[in-house]
């Protein structure tokens, strides 16, 4: 495993970051697994040299953060030895104050979040979402104060638009306020419009990239066919998923396939290892059900693409509507 510096922090973190939210509540997603399922994932990371991990308050309502800090803790001798990354903005109640990025719910969440997690403290703390209903003023603030407060070390921000993130970062360097150092956003293969604005954004302000969805929810690995054909239980559950690629993608998946034959290697270590040869990607988030899952992410770090593969991989890509930002 390699390690790199998380934007133009000093933080170190490992070039791959296990997501998390395939572990939580089955009852509530089906293709979730329960904690003692999701074992053997985490201990198969943590071996591989895998320090980065990542969830959410709303995955399984919590539940997945409580299974996050139970196994980290398991698998880790030092709370020092591993970056904890967390969100907060979904809905984690019926009531009016139970979500977004209000100085009340943030406050609240951080401290609901440490508890679940089973520590004082998470290494970077993200907004989810971006929240056109709460004053950015007010956000940033908040998150300035749980810096201060101990409760996170950094602050980190998901898919939002460039002029959002931007508006955020100023308001931040007007005050004196923590700045993000970490965007989560949505990359890949199949979906590169954050090439526009986004990541030239975060190379300009030294901002590291973690994207999300890094195999397109399988789509880049197999599990889904031409035509709608759904060939695992995520792809046949997630509604998400059905919105944001289509048959036009496929194209784009034969050639992984094709580049992935000839270095013998599977089709998810030739997509990540394009996602690692990109300058601002700093850590893509995998996630995993099956342990080959994580044996591929591990073995993309040492995968070399060239120039010509690396246009191969790209010359096919059409442009998009915008997906990912709610």
């Amino acid at each position: 495993m390699e390690y790199v510096r998380l934007g133009g922090t000093g933080l170190k973190v490992s070039r791959m970051c296990l997501g998390m939210m395939s572990y939580g509540d089955p009852k509530l997603r089906e293709w979730s697994l329960d904690e003692d399922a999701a074992e053997p994932f985490v201990r198969a990371a943590a071996e591989a040299g895998i320090t980065f991990y990542d969830t959410a308050d709303v995955y399984s309502l919590g539940r997945s953060e409580e299974i996050t800090g139970r196994l980290l803790s398991r698998f880790f001798t030092r709370r020092e030895d591993y970056v904890l990354a967390t969100k907060v903005h979904g809905a984690m109640g019926d009531g009016p104050n139970d979500r977004g990025l209000s100085r009340a719910h943030i406050m609240d969440a951080i401290d609901a979040s440490l508890r679940r997690l089973g520590t004082d403290h998470v290494d970077l703390y993200q907004i989810h979402r971006f929240d056109p209903q709460t004053p950015v003023e007010e956000t940033m603030e908040a998150l300035h104060d749980v810096v201060r407060a101990g409760k996170a070390r950094y602050i980190g921000a998901s898919s939002m638009y460039a002029w959002q993130f931007s508006k955020a970062q100023y308001t931040a360097s007007t005050h004196g306020w923590t700045r993000f150092v970490s965007m989560q956003n949505h990359y890949n293969l199949v979906y590169r419009e954050e090439e526009r604005e986004m990541l030239p954004l975060c190379q300009d302000l030294g901002v590291g990239v973690i994207p999300w969805s890094p195999l397109a929810r399988g789509l880049l690995t197999g599990s889904r066919g031409r035509g709608g054909e759904k060939r695992t239980l995520r792809a046949r559950s997630d509604s998400f998923g059905d919105t944001l690629y289509d048959d036009n993608d496929f194209t784009i998946v034969d050639r992984v396939a094709q580049v992935a034959e000839k270095h013998g290697v599977a089709a998810a270590q030739i997509a990540l290892a394009w996602l690692l040869h990109q300058p601002t990607v700093t850590a893509p988030i995998v996630g995993a059900t099956k342990l080959g899952h994580i044996k591929d992410a591990v073995a993309a770090v040492d995968v070399t693409l060239s120039d010509d593969e690396l246009a191969s991989l790209e010359e096919l890509y059409q442009p998009k509507p915008i997906a990912g930002h709610s």
